[in-house]
């Protein structure tokens, strides 16, 4: 998260870094207490990881290898899907162009 580039939205903040060494392109999230409950922590994350998924598939196979961490932040509990889902592919194409894709 210290070498990586940051982009933020209103409900989830995205760290990229390209990561030669990786295979794969991979993601890792991070779901604070300030979020809320447990419950709805791990429904948060469950919902990252699917929309994670969608990205992963759409990612060239020639394009590099990335390491990606999403920190949700207080609203990323009652957002609808839609809205996070547009959100993190703007964050994770934005911080890309910042890299330098």
């Amino acid at each position: 998260m210290k070498m990586g580039r940051k982009v933020s939205s209103d409900n989830l903040v995205v760290y990229l870094k390209r990561d030669e060494a990786s295979p794969q392109s991979r993601f890792g999230f991070v779901v604070a207490k300030t979020v809320g409950n447990a419950v709805i922590r791990n429904s948060v994350k469950r919902r990252f990881r699917a929309i994670a998924r969608e990205i992963l598939s759409n990612l060239t196979q020639g394009s590099p290898n990335y390491s990606i961490v999403v920190r949700a932040l207080p609203g990323a509990a009652v957002a609808d899907w839609n809205k996070l889902q547009q959100e993190l592919s703007d964050a994770v194409s934005a911080a890309a162009k910042k890299v330098g894709a």
